[in-house]
């Protein structure tokens, strides 16, 4: 945040936000406290020097809620209440122009509900704004970004929180102030999780927090997902189907099947929870979600099993394993059959 304190203190802060960094980073965490400091009146600065917002304060508290009129947090899930008929019926798995157009272009125009002396009028968080196109050749939604993200009403920010900086066009890029996240390191993982555990209930066992600390890559949302939603029993699972592969010859035919339920599975589990909250999600949605946790499990696999092998050939196939999944990533991505690709994936890896 030091960052974004310098800009406020300076009182010229850009209008426009890259927020950009692996996944689970704390990239929209800190959007929504950059918001919260921008939006409030009380913000200034305090004995260290630093502009912090006054703890407690109206405007704290309507952001804690989620009930700030002038903060606008913009995700592809907007679409379930979009006024088009077509939109609300979509897959989700990308943010529609519509939903720009709905919850940015137009409101942006528009004077704030809350009138103060604050920093900021209004402020745009564009949540996986990667999504905003499915490719750069048909970025139809960012081109119709372009001429507010170059001059925006006065007294609006709009931050774009992304996991891939690349998937947005460079004339978005060049018209945006940048903030790049990092993944955290051991040491300070070792603390997150141990403050998490203390949250959420401890793990079961040193090799349960020894998988998660691997498994998150230093991104504590990635842990927090693994946590929260029993990733750790996919291991469990498909552990002595994947030691199988390292026997010659040896094929689990189980392999593909159980990988494509676990990942269906787990969809229904968090769209049931969503239906449980109130909200419309998407098990299209749900299921990219699913298969990215399931490539990432499989990524670190690989990894270690490349790290450890005794020799070129064993590189060699590793690196295959590697190159197998991508491909079935890039499958998945194009819509692919799920289970067919994660058939095809296991054969791959026996090969």
């Amino acid at each position: 945040m030091e960052t974004l304190r310098s800009a406020a203190a300076s009182s010229r802060v850009h209008h426009a936000w890259i927020f950009a960094g692996p996944a689970g980073v704390g990239k929209f965490t800190a959007a929504v406290a950059f918001a919260a400091l921008l939006l409030d009146p009380t913000s200034a600065p305090g004995l260290t020097g630093a502009i912090e917002p006054e703890e407690g304060s109206a405007t704290q508290r309507m952001i804690a809620s989620g009930s700030h009129p002038d903060l606008h947090v913009i995700t592809k899930e907007l679409a379930a209440y979009s006024a088009d008929a077509q939109v609300r019926s979509s897959k989700q798995r990308n943010i529609a122009k519509a939903v720009i157009d709905e919850h940015l272009l137009t409101p942006i125009a528009l004077a704030p509900s809350v009138k103060t002396a604050s920093m900021a009028g209004k402020v745009f968080i564009v949540d996986e704004a990667e999504l905003l196109d499915p490719s750069l050749s048909r970025a139809y939604t960012q081109n119709a970004m372009l001429k507010t993200l170059e001059e925006p009403p006065a007294g609006s920010v709009i931050i774009l929180v992304t996991a891939h900086e690349e998937r947005l066009l460079p004339t978005i890029r060049s018209r945006c102030q940048r903030v790049a996240f990092g993944r955290l390191d051991a040491a300070s993982m070792q603390k997150w999780l141990k403050a998490a555990e203390g949250e959420l209930g401890g793990l079961r066992d040193a090799d349960e927090r020894a998988w998660v600390l691997a498994y998150a890559d230093g991104s504590p949302g990635r842990a927090l997902t693994a946590m929260r939603t029993g990733l750790y029993q996919w291991r469990r699972t498909l552990g002595p189907m994947l030691a199988q592969l390292e026997r010659p010859g040896a094929f689990p035919l189980e392999l593909g099947p159980t990988m494509a339920k676990l990942i269906d599975e787990w969809a229904a589990a968090r769209v049931d929870e969503g239906e449980k909250a109130g909200a419309s999600p998407s098990k299209e949605a749900a299921n990219m979600a699913a298969a990215r946790h399931m490539f990432a499990l499989l990524g670190a696999h690989a990894g270690e099993q490349l790290r450890r092998a005794p020799d070129e050939p064993s590189r060699a196939r590793r690196l295959r394993w590697i190159d197998a999944l991508s491909e079935c990533e890039r499958h998945v991505s194009a819509n692919v059959n799920l289970q067919l690709a994660m058939e095809n994936l296991a054969a791959q890896w026996a090969r």
